[in-house]
């Protein structure tokens, strides 16, 4: 592609291995982007020295951000690193793009809420996490905020699945082929959110170059049940999904039974509507039962 046409020059940090940082390399270039996907091992993340260097050198218009850490329930236990990868990492990072001039586009989470709506989050709603992981995700945000960065785009997103790595659809997938029955907690509400949609939704606002918080997730709700439900009718497996509330599946982190993101707000910037969940599930399923198609 030749210099004139290019979009931009971007970082991905976990472009190589991270559930969203492939999908991302991929639309980010499909639409024009020059990208350069790292690996932890290749460029430490929490070396500030080593970020500047990146963004230099590459000449980075846009740095983004895969990395965090999100075992929701381990971070109940391990507030130190949660907080380092989710707030102080973010911090270190923007500080990085504010010297370069780059744009920071960072991903946060639902858990930022509280659960206690019953009509979908929208940017400017209350936050009040419940547990550990989203409260330093919180932090996160507030880090980057707080800069006062003149390029910045913090884009809470939800459920992901998608291709290439371990995920929810993946994991009832391959627990229905052996079992009769499944059962799945139905009384958590949420925002199943297709990766390399994500992606797609992620390039087109770097193009904006709008400034701020958005939503980005997949359209309609689903509780958990709902999610694996469609994923087994999709495959074509013969197993029953039944709900089960919460509290027959107890964990140690609170989950928000209500984390619904309005995507109004991306929808307006990027100029179209993301998908149904259901038809981006069904997309997925067929992908991993036909690798060799898609």
């Amino acid at each position: 592609m030749s210099a004139e046409k290019e979009t931009g020059r971007a970082i991905v940090l976990g472009g190589k291995t991270g559930l969203l940082g492939r999908s991302l390399v991929n639309a980010l270039s499909d639409i024009g982007f020059t990208v350069r996907p790292t690996t932890r091992g290749e460029l430490d993340p929490f070396d500030a020295a080593a970020v500047a260097g990146a963004l230099e050198t590459f000449e980075a218009t846009h740095l983004f951000n895969t990395v965090a850490y999100t075992a929701v329930d381990a971070a109940e236990d391990d507030i130190e690193e949660a907080y380092r990868l989710n707030r102080d990492l973010p911090a270190l990072l923007a500080r990085a793009c504010g010297q370069a001039g780059a744009m920071f586009v960072h991903y946060s989470t639902d858990f930022v809420f509280n659960g206690a709506k019953t009509s979908p989050y929208m940017e400017e709603d209350p936050t009040d996490p419940q547990s550990v992981y989203g409260a330093s995700k919180l932090a996160g945000e507030q880090a980057i905020l707080e800069l006062g960065l003149p390029k910045y785009q913090i884009l809470r997103t939800a459920w992901l699945f998608g291709p290439g790595k371990k995920n929810f659809v993946a994991t009832i997938l391959k627990l229905a082929k052996d079992r009769e029955v499944l059962r799945v907690v139905g009384d958590q509400i949420g925002s199943p959110t297709f990766t390399p949609d994500l992606a797609g939704w992620s390039a087109d606002l770097a193009v904006t170059g709008a400034t701020g918080l958005f939503h980005t997730v997949g359209s309609g709700e689903a509780s958990w049940c709902d999610l694996a439900a469609e994923a087994v009718i999709a495959a074509g497996i013969p197993c029953r999904v039944v709900p089960i509330p919460s509290s027959d599946y107890p964990q140690k982190a609170k989950r928000p039974a209500y984390s619904v993101l309005s995507n109004a707000k991306l929808t307006e910037a990027i100029g179209r509507a993301p998908r149904p969940w259901t038809q981006t599930v069904r997309e997925y399923v067929y992908g991993q039962l036909h690798p060799a198609c898609c």
